[in-house]
């Protein structure tokens, strides 16, 4: 799982639509969007049942959701100059679709709670130190990264393999977990105040001028 914009992995959820939706209460349509996320991630976060490594190659800012989503990878690697966090505390909410379940196999039930509710944007090289990113790029070297990890791994696939299957029986995901999550966040959600809101709209206001600018950049026409 990558991204083809350079400087964004993948910046979260739709907070156009979970403004709509908190605005006019409508709890239905938070919850089919919260589910609709879980049917993608759940799969990718059990390797499909299938016998193989997913690998996260982040090269930007992955936020919230986006964070979400490379985590659920089994490996992830990571360029310098990516990073990453959950900014949905500053509008008083958490990443509610497996941010929890997720990191907490990588660092620990506390210094995940310590991290969906400071709100920081973490480097990669912090990240890796912590044990969150498995391997840390060069920026430009991302895709080299990845190459070189399955090529070093494929001599010791059998083993390799095994021990993601350990992990995962051991540090199992439930998307019925996952499912009772969602109702937290739903319900916390919806106590969402008309400032909070407002704090809301300009985080998405200001994702999407970052998005355009990228996407206007001479370096992001040559590379889209």
């Amino acid at each position: 799982m990558a991204s083809k914009t350079p400087g964004i992995f993948n910046f979260g959820g739709d907070l156009s639509l979970f403004i709509q939706c908190i605005t006019n209460r409508d709890a239905i349509t938070l919850r089919r969007y919260a589910k609709a996320c879980i049917d993608v991630l759940y799969p990718h976060a059990i390797g499909f049942h299938l016998p193989l490594t997913t690998i996260s190659l982040v090269q930007g800012d992955a936020l919230g959701g986006g964070f979400e989503a490379a985590l659920a990878s089994d490996i992830i690697i990571a360029e310098h100059n990516a990073q990453m966090g959950f900014p949905e505390v500053l509008f008083n909410l958490f990443p509610g679709m497996g941010a929890y379940n997720l990191l907490q196999r990588r660092v620990g039930m506390l210094r995940t709670e310590k991290m969906l509710l400071n709100g920081k944007l973490y480097s990669a090289k912090q990240l890796h130190e912590e044990g969150v990113v498995d391997i840390l790029a060069e920026n430009g070297r991302g895709e080299n990264a990845v190459y070189e990890y399955i090529l070093r791994q494929s001599a010791r696939r059998n083993a390799h393999e095994a021990i993601l299957r350990v992990r995962r029986k051991l540090q199992a995901v439930s998307y019925e977990q996952l499912l009772e999550v969602v109702e937290v966040w739903i319900n916390t959600a919806l106590q969402i105040t008309p400032r909070e809101i407002r704090m809301m709209d300009r985080l998405m206001k200001a994702q999407g001028r970052n998005s355009q600018q990228v996407i206007r950049s001479p370096f992001a026409s040559r590379h889209r």
